[in-house]
């Protein structure tokens, strides 16, 4: 079953819920599917990368806003952002543990045998396709960071 199919029959068992919050998350995924599927220039069918980037994207727009919200003492509305988090964390891999993103980052720089922080580009490149999908780019950027100094 496709991507987009999926996330259909999971905005009909919410309405049935009544999940508020989860319809609302579930929507916004289909949304942001649907336009990248039909932007100019796109193909019909989006790659599982170009997912999953979209759904990163997404998670960091509604991290950012409760961070915000919660800076400005609006609880009220950092919960719906947190719990919609959640909710499209759900159709994301797995994300690694900071033990599991030391050792694929220290794998990457003994492969291309970086020894500096000049050379922190070449690591980057190589880390952030590897690890597309499985880890936060701030995340890697800070552990390659730490790794290399």
């Amino acid at each position: 079953m496709a991507f987009l199919e999926v996330i259909t029959e999971e905005i009909k068992k919410a309405m049935l819920a009544k999940d508020r919050i989860r319809l609302e998350a579930l929507r916004g995924i289909k949304k942001e599917l649907l336009e990248a599927k039909t932007a100019k220039g796109a193909t019909q069918e989006l790659s599982d990368e170009a997912t999953v980037a979209i759904l990163q994207k997404m998670v960091k727009q509604r991290k950012d806003s409760a961070e915000i919200y919660t800076a400005q003492n609006r609880v009220d509305l950092a919960g719906p952002e947190i719990e919609q988090m959640k909710v499209i964390q759900e159709f994301l891999p797995v994300q690694l543990s900071g033990e599991e993103l030391e050792s694929a980052i220290r794998a990457i720089i003994d492969k291309c045998g970086a020894t500096s922080m000049k050379e922190m580009g070449k690591v980057m490149g190589i880390a952030t396709k590897q690890l597309s999908g499985k880890a936060e780019g701030r995340a890697v950027s800070e552990m390659v960071r730490k790794l290399l100094s």
